[in-house]
Formats: C-alpha cells, structure tokens, sequence
C-alpha cells in the first residue's frame, strides 16, 4: 500500500513540476476565443504574422525609410508615438517610420523558435513586403535595440544605418571581461538577478518563476521603482498617462512575449556584438549607440566598453540620462538626425 501511495505522489509531483514550468498556449489573435486583429499583417516565411503601423513620409516619396523596434512590454505603438514629439524632423528630412509588433506582442503572432537571426530575418521580410527598397535604416530601443545587433550580424548588406537606444546587453556576451560583466550584473537588485539567472542558466524554468509565489519574479515585468532612475520614474509616469488609450502589449499571454525576451536576450547567443565587422567600411553609413550615464536599467560600464572595443560605432552618453531619456523631445530628436550629415 505504501509502495503505491508513494509511486502516486511521485506522479502526482511530475505533472504539477510539468504544468508549472509549461506555459498554456498563447491565444492567438485573429483565432476564436483570441484578441482581434486591428492592424494591418504581413504573413511571413514560416506562415507566423507580423503586425505593423507606418507614419510620417508618404513611403513612395520618403527620402529615408526607417524601421523602428519597439522594447521591453511595449508595442509598435509605442515606440511610433515618439515620431510626433519630432514632427518637424519628419518633414525636414522626408522621413518615412514603420514600426511592428515583435513577435508574441500586440497583434504579431508568437515565435516558439525566436532567435536573434529569426528577428533579423523578420524584419528583413517586413522591409521586402512594403518594398522599402534594397537598403533601409533600423532603430531600436532597449531589448528592441539588442535586436539591431542581430540585424547588423544576418542583415548588414540591407542597412542604410542603424541605431542602437540604450540596448539591452548580455551580461553572458564572452567579449566582457569577468570582472566588469560580474561588477554590472551584481549592480542589479537580487531580485533581478535571480531572473537574469533563470533566463540565462535554466530558460525552461522562467515561465515557472514568473508565476510561482515563493521568490519575488521580475523587478522589470513588475516595474519595480528600485530599478529606474529618478528621471525614469518622472517620464514613466508621464508615459503611463499619454498610454492608457493604446492597445496592450501582450493580450495574446506573457510567455511568448515577456518571458521570451528574457530567454532570447539573456540566453547564449550565435554571436559575441563585439566580434561584428563593421558593414560600412567605406563611411557610406553610420552606426550610432546612445546610453544615459544614470541609467539603471541598462550598465553604462558595458555599454562603454562596448563603443571602446568597436571603433566604428558612434557613441552619445547623455549625462544625467536615464534608461526612458529618448521621450525627452530633444533628445528624440538628436537621435533621429544623427544618421544624416549636416542635420544633426
């Protein structure tokens, strides 16, 4: 009798570790019972959507076509409303902006198999169904802007330029030097150490402690104020309040869009940024990389090192800046004329 209670517990024991550590399935929109789809999609390679919204340049007549990756708990609506804090940048220079919902967020379909190539490649195809044209500009903000690394690895002979927005980096890229990754990793609350830990050592297990009740979760998912810069929670605040009619950013579940970056951003890359060659060898681009000196969120340590080991990115550290400095309207506005010479 004990041998049979005993073998019922242990079963009872691996289906409650196997639902806790598998995610429901994501309700996918479009699909009965899923959010609507609003916007318009492309449908890409692998027969997965892509949700995106365009503004600014009629895209016929643009005189630069630029694509936006929006961040962390956010949606292409998001980071296209910072075209209107600049829209005399936009008529000035005939700008065109198409932003997208990454995969998993807003109104694009999830990607189980998302890799830093497979974003590159999604945004390549973007570019190709609107037909933006053999060369284009990439601008990402946060984790949006530790995709544009990816897109100078699989897509640099497609770029016109790129920029980098306080990128998000991998305490685990093999470039840093132990003491300085180890420094920057331990600046972070514990509670967001623990996350980076799950996401980097045991990606099966994020969903599991996103949910569970015994250890705090993500600092970051939770918006915990500890992890923002006292200019961050100022512009936060104001941010929340210009956001409240927009779509949310993951009505289709958490898993496949939070929890996702974390596995793919923290995770064991393909590739170290910081062996990249440079794709315009004959100045005929640009790279830049902008970076608050108070960020919180992201180390300006490594983002230093990271403009010192790579000669040909252009580095901007704006002092006293936070990790949300770009909704600042000069500030966006630097950013967006610092890939065009004589404009900025």
């Amino acid at each position: 009798m004990i041998k049979e209670i005993t073998v019922v517990l242990c079963l009872g024991l691996a289906v409650w570790a196997y639902q806790a550590a598998h995610p429901p399935p994501p309700k996918l929109c479009g699909a009965p019972g899923g959010p609507p789809v609003t916007a318009p999609r492309i449908k890409l390679r692998d027969g997965r959507h892509l949700s995106y919204k365009e503004n600014g340049f009629p895209r016929e007549k643009a005189k630069a076509k630029i694509i936006l990756v929006h961040g962390f708990a956010c949606t292409k609506h998001d980071i296209m409303s910072l075209t209107d804090l600049v829209p005399h940048v936009v008529e000035e220079l005939g700008l065109y902006f198409v932003s997208f919902d990454r995969p998993g967020y807003g109104e694009s379909d999830p990607d189980p198999k998302r890799t830093p190539k497979s974003i590159a490649l999604d945004i390549e195809e973007l570019a190709d169904h609107l037909e933006l044209g053999s060369k284009f500009y990439v601008m990402g903000f946060s984790m949006g802007g530790q995709v544009v690394w990816g897109c100078l690895k699989y897509i640099p002979h497609r770029l016109a330029g790129a920029t980098l927005i306080a990128p998000v980096v991998n305490y685990w890229w093999p470039g840093f030097p132990a003491n300085l990754s180890t420094e920057a990793y331990y600046r972070q609350i514990p509670q967001e150490q623990w996350m980076l830990s799950v996401a980097h050592h045991a990606p099966w297990l994020t969903y599991w402690w996103n949910t569970q009740k015994l250890f705090p979760a993500s600092a970051v998912i939770a918006r915990k104020p500890e992890i923002f810069s006292r200019q961050d929670l100022e512009l936060a605040s104001m941010a929340a309040e210009k956001s409240e009619d927009r779509p949310p950013a993951t009505p289709q579940g958490e898993f496949e869009s939070l929890h996702r970056d974390y596995n793919v951003g923290f995770g064991k890359w393909e590739f170290d940024p910081m062996e990249l060659e440079n794709p315009f060898p004959n100045n005929e681009g640009s790279i830049h990389l902008w970076q608050g000196d108070e960020d919180a969120v992201v180390p300006v340590s490594l983002q230093r090192y990271i403009a010192q080991g790579i000669p040909w990115i252009n580095y901007h550290e704006l002092p006293g800046a936070g990790h949300l400095s770009l909704v600042i309207p000069q500030n966006f506005e630097q950013i967006v004329k610092a890939p065009f010479p004589g404009k900025e």
